[in-house]
């Protein structure tokens, strides 16, 4: 297997359906420490079970975080149905997801208590090529 890098590309998953895409923003605070530590805690040894349970039970298919010095691009993909508003609204409700966003807020350019979906914020695709 190829390792993935931002010169290779990275490989995306193939559903036998229908999906939508939503692309979202958030910035870091600019201090190389902190930024080093919030990438230690995303990564698959430090993340909590019950965070990425909680991501799968709304129904999110896919997710991913990309970075670029303090600013985060995540990029969630869904089924066609799937409602925005509804899940981020569940998601708030599930166990230890309130205490993973503060356990993460001390890194992100965001108040005390924000919800993920407070935190994170739509972009506007203005281009696309298919």
């Amino acid at each position: 297997m190829t390792q993935e890098t931002t010169q290779t590309g990275y490989r995306q998953q193939q559903y036998s359906g229908p999906v939508k895409r939503y692309c979202q923003t958030l910035d870091l605070r600019d201090n190389p420490e902190l930024i080093a530590e919030y990438r230690r805690r995303h990564s698959a040894a430090h993340v909590w079970p019950e965070i990425l349970a909680g991501i799968r039970e709304v129904g999110i298919l896919e997710m991913e975080i990309y970075i670029l010095g303090t600013r985060l691009v995540m990029i969630v993909e869904t089924p066609a149905d799937f409602d925005w508003e509804t899940a981020m609204a569940r998601l708030a409700t599930l166990p230890r997801q309130a205490e993973w966003e503060d356990y993460m807020a001390e890194f992100q350019l965001v108040r005390a208590g924000m919800t993920s979906a407070e935190k994170w914020q739509p972009m506007e695709r203005m281009f696309h090529l298919y």
